[in-house]
């Protein structure tokens, strides 16, 4: 009684059917899909639809379909709101964090578009929409505290400028450079109450602290040089201004010299320029060294530092220095502005590059990993290319938006592959499903054989389910090896009381044969049940033909035990048959010995006597008449064991006359019926001309070999032949051994002959492998290469430390077309390997290739 028979089943079908509008009691397969999409149209709760779906999929997979995208589409939905409540919790935290970082609210849509997170919806199309309203306003901040930062200096130069120029200009010049300065603080104040003031990097507001800060104190001391000034050409008494030219001007109203003439009538004391060149030699030495090593980084701080020293001890150092400094600023600038247009370069390079990944042609364009490993080294070529030297904004804004259209592709990629991922996931859901249902239904069933066909279908399908992820295959593989043991439960237990039974059939089978006189009904009982049981309960194939074996053997000894005493009492036998016999037994004595030269002597005396040299044609047996063939051939299987008991029937009248030939049960051989129904089929035919037949060579016919005698010949050679390929393989393995032991203790005594060691390029090669253990053993390491071709040569695997290794042998061997390959130079490769030092692990490699190496 299966579980959908129970009463509980057929309310749960009866409430489904009423939820469904009638879907499961609806006559055809179209009716039942069309209720269940009306059914669907109403969103039902999703315990709902998981349910119908359970009773769908084992009645209707065409209308269980529909239910299963439903199933999906809601499992997709809950996945996006859980992706959504996550990515929204992050957004709110950089939303209230007391600074937004810019590069963590970049990385947020970066990343929530990596995950899937659906950006469009609600809430996290808000929550971006104001990440990007905040970042902007950042952005707009950082433009304007660079811009007042350039005007501050500009301010600054044109201050400096008003100081070059006569004292009434620079007087007419001061109310417009106090406006311009005033202006400049408002707005430097207007920055700092900005609402996204406290976003910004720490280094814009410092940069914007050190421009007023200089500004402030250039202007400050252009006021009091300038009142100063007004105060000196008043008062002939008041101090002159620190600015030279206003200074002059007014020694020029008093009559007195200028500052000029004044420094160049008198000399600079000597130890004015001994400090000034102490102060200024250092600076320049350390700029001419880097400029020599390129050092760009630490150039750029040399250089200030020596502007700054020449600025101030310039005039006093000497005009040698002074010259050198000025030509190692000059050369430093030069420097400076090739490696911002070189950076500059680069930088349009890898933005070109990043266009072609979405507007190249279509065929060169990367998709999928390889189009996001593009992606991934183009920044970090970027990043690499800012370390050098400044950065250039603008060129970056238009990479990343490069970039960031290229990772849509990217993007659709992971979708689809997760969508693949999911869908692998869900089908091997439902095969886990469906095995389980399958192991219910089938509880009470006794067919066997189906049930092992169905097992099979279940593992197959589940090897071709699709690919999925490690960590969903981790937590699948579990369930699957629990649901598919719980099926083969009962089966396991079956083939297990079959064997049992076969082992008592087996047992009756050792006793039967052991009886004085083999009794043909018990043996035809013993193999009915044998075949009853076989049909009943399959076994695996090799277990099953080993059982087997073991159940016939002892039949067929009983057997050949009985045609061994009719083989006695026998009036004679052929002396072809004796010899044969008499060769046979002599071969099976040398295979006993383990002399592989003895026994292919004995194989080559078995054949000639087989052949029948020395027997004459009065030798040769009698033809057995067809009385003895019957019999022979009746009482060779068990099958026929009950036609030999009726064979002394009376014989009738008149028997027709027969000529008796003996069955020939080698493989491939015609039986005897059919090639009489051969020989009869054209005589029914229409007559026709019969080609001629080709005259038999003159002198006696080969004698034929007995039942017996052929048996043992065929036997014999058989046993023979494995036991030469098993002294081969021994002999093989011994050398082998023996040379990796001469390798290990490096004595050149212990190595095989080249007879022992296999082929004629083993045996060419021993010399050069006793001459190579007979010098100093060379460092291991020196063996990387030449065990990498000789496990090329012999096409053996390679350690998974060493197969990057065998990967770039290969590539540069294939660059090498006119030099011989491992395959022709394995023997060279074997004898470096044995100069080298004895290490395990070059052992184990060594081994594996020779075993394959050797037998060639």
């Amino acid at each position: 009684m299966n579980a959908s028979d129970s009463p509980s089943a057929k309310v749960s079908l009866t409430e489904l059917d009423q939820r469904t509008r009638g879907a499961f009691t609806a006559p055809t397969s179209g009716e039942r899909a069309a209720r269940l999409r009306e059914w669907l149209a109403t969103d039902p709760p999703a315990d709902d639809v998981a349910e119908v779906y359970r009773e769908l999929a084992t009645r209707d997979k065409g209308a269980a379909k529909l239910v299963k995208e439903r199933l999906d589409e809601l499992r997709r939905a809950r996945a996006q709101d859980a992706l959504a409540a996550e990515w929204a919790a992050r957004a709110e935290a950089l939303l209230g964090a007391p600074r937004l970082n810019l590069a963590d609210a970049m990385a947020w849509q970066r990343d929530a578009a990596k995950a899937g997170a659906p950006l469009s919806r609600e809430p996290l199309a808000g929550l971006r929409q104001r990440l990007t309203e905040r970042m902007k306003a950042i952005e707009d901040l950082q433009t304007r505290v660079q811009v007042e930062r350039e005007a501050a200096g500009l301010l600054v130069q044109r201050i400096d400028l008003a100081s070059t120029k006569p004292r009434a200009e620079a007087q007419a010049a001061r109310d417009g450079l106090a406006q311009d300065v005033n202006d400049w603080r408002e707005r430097q104040q207007g920055l700092t109450s900005a609402a996204g003031w406290a976003d910004l990097d720490p280094r814009y507001p410092n940069q914007l602290d050190a421009a007023r800060q200089q500004l402030e104190a250039v202007w400050q001391a252009f006021e009091a040089a300038l009142a100063q000034a007004a105060a000196a050409a008043e008062d002939p008494q008041a101090p002159l201004p620190g600015v030279p030219v206003w200074a002059d001007e007014i020694r020029a109203q008093r009559g007195e010299p200028l500052a000029a003439e004044a420094e160049s009538a008198a000399p600079v004391p000597k130890a004015v320029q001994a400090l000034a060149q102490a102060a200024l030699l250092p600076a320049i030495e350390a700029l001419e060294r880097e400029l020599a090593t390129g050092h760009t980084k630490a150039m750029s701080r040399y250089a200030g530092e020596l502007r700054h020293a020449h600025k101030v001890h310039g005039r006093h150092a000497g005009p040698e220095l002074d010259a050198r400094a000025l030509a190692a600023l000059a050369k430093a600038k030069e420097l400076e502005d090739w490696q911002r247009w070189r950076a500059d370069q680069l930088r349009e390079g890898l933005l070109a590059q990043a266009v072609a990944l979405t507007q190249g042609p279509e065929a060169e364009r990367p998709t999928g990993r390889k189009l996001q490993e593009a992606i991934r080294q183009l920044r970090e070529q970027w990043k690499q290319t800012d370390q050098g030297g400044t950065s250039n904004h603008a060129l970056w804004k238009r990479f990343d938006e490069a970039c960031n259209q290229a990772y849509q592709a990217v993007e659709a990629w992971r979708r689809e592959l997760k969508a693949h991922n999911e869908a692998a996931r869900q089908s091997r859901l439902a095969l886990i499903e469906e095995v389980q249902a399958w192991t219910a239904a089938h509880a009470a069933s006794e067919d066997w054989k189906a049930q092992l066909r169905d097992l099979h279908a279940f593992a197959e399908r589940w090897r071709q389910g699709g690919h999925v992820s490690e960590k969903i295959f981790a937590e699948l593989q579990p369930l699957w090896k629990a649901a598919i043991a719980a099926a083969h439960e009962r089966l396991e237990a079956a083939q297990a009381d079959s064997t049992a039974r076969r082992q008592a059939l087996i047992a009756e089978a050792q006793a039967l044969a052991a009886e004085p006189r083999l009794r043909l009904d018990a043996v035809k009982d013993l193999q009915q049940r044998w075949q009853l049981e076989a049909h009943r309960v399959p076994l695996d194939r090799r277990k099953e033909q080993k059982l087997w074996e073991a159940f016939r053997q002892p039949i067929d000894e009983a057997f050949a035990r009985k045609s061994a005493e009719r083989e006695k009492t026998q009036a004679a036998t052929s002396r072809l048959d004796a010899a044969v016999l008499e060769a046979a037994r002599a071969l099976e004595a040398a295979c006993a010995a383990d002399d592989a030269q003895q026994i292919r002597a004995a194989m080559a005396a078995l054949r000639t006597a087989a052949q029948g040299e020395g027997a004459t044609a009065d030798e040769t047996p009698p033809a057995p008449t067809p009385a003895a063939m019957s019999a022979e051939t009746t009482a060779e299987t068990p099958a026929g064991a009950a036609a030999a008991a009726s064979r002394d029937a009376p014989a009738p009248a008149a028997p027709r006359p027969v000529v008796a030939r003996r069955g020939d049960d080698r493989p491939g051989a015609t039986p005897a019926s059919a090639a009489a129904a051969a020989r009869l089929a054209p005589a029914k035919l229409a007559p026709r001309a019969r080609p001629e037949r080709s005259p038999r060579p003159e002198g006696p016919a080969r004698p034929r070999l007995g039942d017996a005698a052929f048996r043992a010949q065929r036997q014999a050679l058989e046993r023979a032949e494995a036991k030469l390929r098993q002294l081969a393989a021994r002999a093989h393995g011994e050398a082998l051994t023996e040379l990796l032991a001469a390798w290990s203790a490096r004595d050149a005594a212990r190595v095989p002959p080249g007879q022992q060691l296999g082929g004629r390029q083993a045996a060419a090669a021993r010399p050069a492998w006793v001459q190579a253990l007979g010098r100093a053993a060379a460092p291991a390491s020196e063996a990387a290469e030449p065990l990498l071709r000789l496990e090329i040569a012999a096409d053996v695997p390679t350690s998974a430390d060493q197969v990057d290794a065998r990967r770039q042998l290969q590539l540069r061997l294939l660059t090498r077309r006119h030099e011989p390959g491992p395959a022709e130079t394995w023997a060279q490769d074997v004898a470096r390997v044995l100069a080298t030092a004895h290490d395990a692990s070059h052992e184990r490699r060594l081994q594996a290739a020779l075993k394959v190496l050797l037998r060639r």
